[in-house]
């Protein structure tokens, strides 16, 4: 894992100056930094801390003076937070899985496991499964029967891939991530008291007992290219059309995706979202942490949520949403303002009530 200053630069299409040769074995923030780490300098508010580490060569901002930064090295890159995205493949260790068919595994006569994939120990993988050229599918998986995953596919410990799920190619699933459990979709004999919730917004009209019956999902998963599911996180399958997530989506950890949810090219999933059945997300979104997207809704394209946004009603293209429920971002803003003003208000209004009940009028 070691490279040259001189070709770091060139991998990320960046400039580099002074002893290009100088060996780089790791990137380390610069007041950890060793003699042989990259610091990661990229603003001038981090540069502060290289005069407490070693390190001899940077990744610095455009304009940087690298000599004056006690430097033997440096490398400048336009847009240095982009350049991490290449910097970081280089200097990944991975998790040591080793190559080749794990004896351990697990793995039906009829699935087809493409060329120079990897299976970890006591991965299952079911009747007519087709895996991808170049995969790696980490320890303790389980891919279901008729999945078909894509080329250079990354399952890492513990994920699970249910029956007849389709991803395409450069999949990445984090531990314990689950793809194809069945939806959560239940219905009582009568109508029940949450359906009258739902119409009459408050009554629950004659609340009688019932047992949940349930729907089955006949429906599959259907998962673009480039696709990346957080550790823990869950897309269930559709009742009877597919669930489907587009190309380039990103997902957090812990989010849950469900039946029948459709979801566009490259958005953001951030930690802990919940996106309820049914619910049209169209393409370059970003859900915030925490964000709740109730069911049957249409989310347009460019919408932002920020962190513990609840969305209970349509979004247009373009909206930056905030708040329980969801209002623009701007506007929200004003009504929180308003909001930590209104003991300020109380106490004047007290006030003037006091000082117009002591004037002569009223004695």
């Amino acid at each position: 894992m070691t490279h040259t200053v001189k070709d770091i630069a060139a991998a990320l299409g960046a400039e580099a100056f002074g002893a290009v040769d100088l060996p780089i074995e790791g990137v380390a923030e610069p007041a950890m930094a060793g003699i042989t780490d990259l610091a990661l300098a990229m603003s001038p508010k981090y540069a502060e801390g290289l005069s407490q580490g070693h390190a001899r060569a940077a990744m610095l901002w455009a304009g940087a003076d690298w000599q004056a930064l006690g430097l033997q090295a440096a490398i400048v890159a336009p847009r240095p937070r982009f350049a991490m995205s290449g910097l970081s493949a280089m200097m990944d260790r991975g998790q040591g899985y080793a190559p080749g068919i794990h004896p351990s595994a697990v793995i039906d006569p009829t699935a087809e496991i493409g060329p120079g994939t990897s299976v970890g120990p006591l991965t299952v993988i079911g009747a007519r499964a087709r895996i991808g050229a170049g995969s790696v599918i980490g320890p303790q998986c389980f891919i279901g029967a008729d999945v078909d995953l894509g080329e250079g596919a990354y399952l890492r410990e513990g994920v699970k891939l249910g029956a007849r799920v389709r991803i395409g190619k450069r999949f990445i699933a984090q531990p314990g991530a689950t793809v194809g459990a069945d939806g959560f979709s239940f219905v009582t004999p009568e109508e029940s008291s949450v359906e009258r919730v739902r119409d009459t917004l408050g009554d629950q009209g004659e609340m009688r007992a019932q047992s949940y019956a349930r729907i089955h999902s006949l429906g599959n998963v259907t998962i673009g290219d480039d696709v990346e599911l957080g550790a823990n996180s869950c897309i269930d399958r559709g009742t009877v059309r597919d669930t489907r997530i587009g190309n380039g989506v990103k997902f957090d950890n812990l989010a849950q995706i469900g039946h029948n949810v459709e979801i566009g090219n490259d958005c953001l999933i951030c930690a802990q979202v919940g996106v309820a059945g049914s619910t049209r997300i169209g393409n370059n979104v970003v859900l915030g942490g925490q964000t709740g997207v109730s069911d049957n809704l249409f989310i347009g394209d460019h919408v932002i949520t920020g962190g513990a946004t609840k969305v209970l009603a349509n979004v247009p293209a373009g909206r930056v949403m905030l708040g329980y429920p969801a209002i623009k971002m701007d506007q929200h803003i004003e009504v929180y303002k308003a909001l930590r003003r209104l003991p300020r208000l109380f106490r004047d209004v007290a006030l003037l009530q006091k000082s117009v009940s002591k004037t002569p009028d009223n004695d």
